[in-house]
């Protein structure tokens, strides 16, 4: 049975786009679906794999970023497509059309994404807590639960505070990163050099590791299902010409929003190459020891402080979207709907029991670790989520006249192979190495 109720229904076609002929207009109306998706590529999890990527390889892993960037600039364009087309997010779609079994299995998977990519959050909030008042990681990572009051009081206010406050925190974030560039003063030959394929990648494991971790924290599951359900609060008009605007619009706010997530990430990891690595700090893989070094290093007082508030911006705008996340999942594979503040609440938790137990047994130090692991387990739930999200696409029965083109279809499918490859070849280093 087709699912019937729209997704967040407190948000769905609460935004008006007008209908005047003012190209700008409409795409300020259709702006901040993409910086909501855009905020999960530039989270705690993504400033743990690219700071260690940057002291230890130096530039190398930058065309590994770009050309993530561009697999989810695809992918994000194809959630746009579906939910226009089918006026259901990825997991209502998967609802509809998977056995119960599969669905299930899905949703779990999906869960386990979601708990990953919280614990990230968690830890980088608490890490931030710590740099900026002196509290310990294991009052911080519990102070971090009570974030949940931040998202209800901007959503009961209306969805586009939600994005406002989305979009000032991504600016803080990007701000703070352009101000350390120029503190930093890379070698622009070697930052080129960086974009181009390395083959030393397959060659070294380590290197490997990073690069799949980068992946993971660029690409992440449940942003695929986040935007498919956002962008219907958008309200066009049910007619085709209107929802091929729709999908012009909306691909053109995440192509914008990304971009500013590819800077970010970029900045981050020339930062730590131009920083660490070029000082012979090359094994360093703590953001606390890069916040410890930034200053030192670069002789700039500021530069640690714009660290530590970038961070915490970063790690409170990725929380806001995740609580949404794991509403959609679970509204739309199991038609279960529970209130936000609980299902938050419950993920938090799930995320607070490894966060303290790692913590308590290991210390401190064991911090950056268990971000990049978070990282690498996104990137192994990766091929869960965008499988379906291909094949539907690719389906005129469900998507009638904005069917993917043949030529969009090779690039999906392409895309698909190179995720699925990348972790199973992981899989095989993890395991035979």
């Amino acid at each position: 049975m087709s699912i019937k109720s729209p997704s967040l229904p407190e948000i769905n076609r609460t935004i008006a786009i007008p209908n005047a002929k003012n190209w700008w207009k409409k795409l300020l109306a259709y702006a901040g679906p993409g910086y909501l998706v855009a905020v999960g590529y530039i989270d705690p999890g993504n400033w743990a794999t690219d700071i260690a990527a940057g002291s230890k390889f130096g530039y190398s892993l930058l065309g590994v970023i770009f050309l993530a960037n561009c697999l989810a600039v695809l992918l994000q364009a194809l959630c746009v497509r579906l939910a226009v087309a089918t006026e259901k997010d990825l997991a209502q779609a998967c609802r509809d059309n998977f056995h119960p079994g599969i669905n299930i299995a899905l949703w779990l998977l999906c869960e386990l994404a979601i708990l990953a990519c919280d614990l990230a959050e968690l830890l980088g909030s608490a890490i931030a807590l710590k740099l900026f008042f002196g509290c310990p990681m294991l009052l911080g990572i519990c102070i971090t639960g009570a974030d949940v009051l931040i998202l209800l009081l901007f959503k009961g206010r209306g969805f586009r505070y939600v994005e406002s406050l989305i979009i000032l925190l991504i600016t803080i974030v990007g701000g703070c990163f352009a101000a350390m560039l120029f503190f930093s003063h890379p070698d622009p030959s070697k930052v080129i050099q960086g974009f181009l394929p390395d083959h030393s990648i397959w060659q070294n494991s380590q290197m490997l590791y990073l690069a799949i971790g980068i992946v993971g924290a660029t690409i992440m599951p449940h942003n695929l299902y986040l935007h498919s359900s956002i962008i219907q609060s958008r309200n066009w008009q049910p007619t085709n010409k209107k929802r091929w605007e729709a999908i012009k619009f909306g691909t053109i706010d995440a192509t914008i929003a990304l971009s500013f997530a590819l800077f970010i990430n970029c900045a981050i990891l020339i930062v730590s190459a131009a920083t660490f690595h070029a000082s012979g700090h090359q094994d360093l893989a703590e953001i606390e020891q890069a916040y410890r070094l930034l200053s030192p290093l670069l002789g700039v007082k500021v530069a640690s402080f714009l660290f530590a508030l970038a961070l915490l911006a970063s790690g409170q705008s990725s929380t806001l979207t995740a609580t949404l996340a794991g509403q959609i999942v679970m509204e739309g594979f199991l038609d279960l709907k529970i209130a936000p503040w609980l299902r938050r609440l419950l993920t938090r938790c799930l995320a607070l029991i490894p966060a303290l137990i790692v913590v308590f047994l290991f210390g401190e130090k064991a911090v950056g670790s268990l971000l990049i692991l978070s990282q690498v387990i996104l990137s192994l739930q990766l091929p869960f989520a965008v499988v379906p999200l291909v094949i539907f696409t690719s389906n005129r029965r469900m998507m009638g006249e904005f069917v993917c083109p043949f030529w969009l279809q090779i690039l999906s499918w392409a895309a698909s192979i190179i995720i699925i490859f990348l972790n199973l070849h992981l899989l095989y280093q993890m395991i035979f190495s």
